[in-house]
């Protein structure tokens, strides 16, 4: 008796660790999702260009790059729960100061910063959560949390609708989630598993090895997001289509997450999360080819919303699959080579679409985005097949 009252009680304490780690991360992504489309917009009134535009949002995967390979130590040195407390503190702050300045120059150190004060908060996040999540229920589990993290995004943009692009009001909500998300972090911290004490010692370089296709996933998901957010608003102008269309039109796509990410996580216990993935790439391609067909038209709503979706289903995929393979410190280092990678799609995939709309135009933001979904969409195959005749020779 004594020992089900204890497993009852484990449980318990594990979905309350599991809600609260949901609710600082979902705070924490309307920041995010805010910042984005925020500053690409006041970018555009300033008459900056697509592809400076795009090299600005890039500065932000920057930091996710920089400051990826010194997760692991930090995590080891002043333990996960502290080094998420003070980088939400210095998140509020770094966003503080963007508000401030207002200069496209200026921002690009202070977007970098807030790619290195960010990055700790959502990796540990996501260790934590997969260090939670029981395996049986891995898919479903971690499909509710890209879900919640996707509203929060979804809520960012929708923020605009209401406050608007101008003056303080939509810097001061995004100071005020991440300062809510290190409140939510304090509540919950000691409910949390001590993921930053077990296992060897592995870093970011090398857990490379060990995981690259679902790396290189990972660069095509961070990528095709990043460029979407600060590219999108854009290409719509060359449609006509204004800044509230455009920034109801993200959301629907942000909300296609929100739907989704349940479904594909159960269809990932069901099936496998590699085979998953591969769908997901191939109706992203799909997806790429079809935008300037429906962008005018009323199927455009539908349409981002399923694209949104299978977009976002990519990363959720490679982190089950992250989840089934890793544990303890090799966990914390593969988040934060996925963390990298993600800086990595950020920065090479918004500058490269932003410079072939400002050569092509209005085509050059699906072109890209398409041409290099299909490129995974070949290496999935192969990894796919390799696997299934690996099996066979087996049996």
């Amino acid at each position: 008796m004594a020992a089900a009252e204890s497993c009852d009680n484990q449980t318990a304490i594990n979905w309350a660790a599991i809600t609260g780690v949901i609710a600082t991360v979902s705070v924490f992504a309307i920041a995010q999702g805010l910042s984005y489309p925020l500053l690409s917009f006041i970018l555009q009134r300033q008459g900056v260009s697509p592809a400076m535009i795009g090299l600005s949002a890039g500065m932000t995967p920057i930091g996710f790059i920089v400051s990826s390979p010194l997760i692991p130590a930090l995590a080891r040195r002043f333990g996960a729960g502290r080094t998420a407390l003070i980088c939400a503190a210095l998140s509020a702050l770094t966003l503080a100061l963007v508000g401030l300045t207002y200069n496209v120059y200026a921002w690009f150190p202070l977007r970098f910063m807030i790619g290195v004060v960010t990055n700790p908060l959502y990796v540990l996040s996501e260790v934590w959560m997969i260090a939670l999540a029981p395996p049986g229920r891995r898919g479903r589990i971690m499909g509710v949390y890209s879900t919640l993290i996707s509203a929060g995004f979804a809520a960012g943009p929708l923020c605009l609708l209401f406050v608007g692009t101008e003056g303080w009001a939509p810097f001061l909500v995004g100071i005020a989630a991440f300062v809510v998300c290190g409140s939510c972090l304090a509540v919950v911290l000691p409910k949390l598993p001590k993921v930053d004490q077990t296992g060897h010692h592995v870093s970011v370089l090398g857990f490379m090895p060990l995981a690259a296709l679902l790396l290189a996933a990972v660069i095509v998901a961070a990528g095709f997001e990043q460029s979407v957010l600060a590219l999108l608003p854009v290409y719509g102008t060359h449609f006509d289509i204004a800044e509230t269309r455009m920034s109801a039109l993200l959301t629907v796509m942000i909300a296609g997450n929100i739907a989704m990410q349940v479904p594909l996580g159960l269809l990932a216990e069901r099936l496998s999360a590699q085979v998953v993935r591969l769908g997901c790439v191939i109706a992203t391609a799909a997806g790429c080819a079809l935008l300037p067909l429906v962008i005018t038209t009323p199927l455009v709503w539908p349409f981002l919303f399923v694209l949104g979706a299978v977009s976002y289903g990519i990363y959720t995929m490679t982190i089950i699959e992250l989840g089934e393979r890793f544990t303890g410190q090799a966990l914390i280092a593969g988040n934060a080579a996925f963390s990298l990678m993600w800086g990595v799609g950020g920065i090479a995939m918004p500058p490269l679409a932003g410079g072939a709309m400002t050569l092509f135009g209005a085509p050059g933001l699906p072109v890209t985005l398409g041409a290099i979904c299909l490129v995974l969409v070949v290496a999935s195959v192969v990894a796919l097949r390799g696997g299934l005749n690996s099996r066979r020779r087996v049996g």
